[in-house]
């Protein structure tokens, strides 16, 4: 996994090019935008339990036949099962965050997901509305103004979107 910086200078190292203008103006604005990064990491990782029970709550009303009697979230070994992996997918879509790359979110948890799942018979478009559910939540606590660096967070939120997406699509 590399930073955004690491990324920036490995690629132009390995083109044997100084870094461009553009690179630089960009790695700049991550800077900028640092302390609204590592507030919405902070408020995602201080609710993720919450945002964690409250998705999956959601998930089995809206579908009740996981929980019921041959479902895959049927007894307390299985329910567990899946908050862990609702868990482990949101601390890695926080990794993503923070470092403003989703390169271990891809590598270390999305990679072979879908795969894992069918194998077990999980029913990935669940656990895809499980992390959509769990994107909303996120969403609405980053988004609320109050204690957090103030100026335009909307490019931040779209990004946090998008690692969202990257991982209800990888297992849909």
């Amino acid at each position: 996994m590399f930073d955004a910086f690491t990324k920036v200078v490995s690629q132009a190292d390995a083109r044997g090019e100084y870094l461009a203008a553009s690179q630089l103006d960009a790695l700049s604005a991550m800077v900028a935008e640092s302390n609204k990064r590592m507030d919405a990491v902070n408020r995602i990782t201080g609710n993720s339990s919450a945002i964690v029970a409250n998705a999956a709550r959601s998930l089995f009303a809206d579908q009740p036949q996981l929980i019921a009697p041959g479902g895959n979230a049927y007894t307390s070994r299985r329910m567990a099962a899946c908050l862990r992996d609702m868990e482990i997918i949101l601390r890695y879509v926080t990794y993503a965050i923070f470092s403003g790359d989703a390169s271990a979110l891809e590598d270390r948890c999305l990679n072979g997901l879908r795969e894992t799942y069918v194998a077990l018979g999980t029913p990935g478009a669940s656990v895809a509305v499980g992390v959509t559910k769990m994107k909303e939540a996120a969403l609405a606590i980053v988004g609320d103004t109050n204690g957090i660096t103030k100026g335009d967070c909307s490019s931040l939120m779209s990004e946090i979107g998008t690692y969202f997406d990257r991982a209800a699509a990888a297992v849909a």
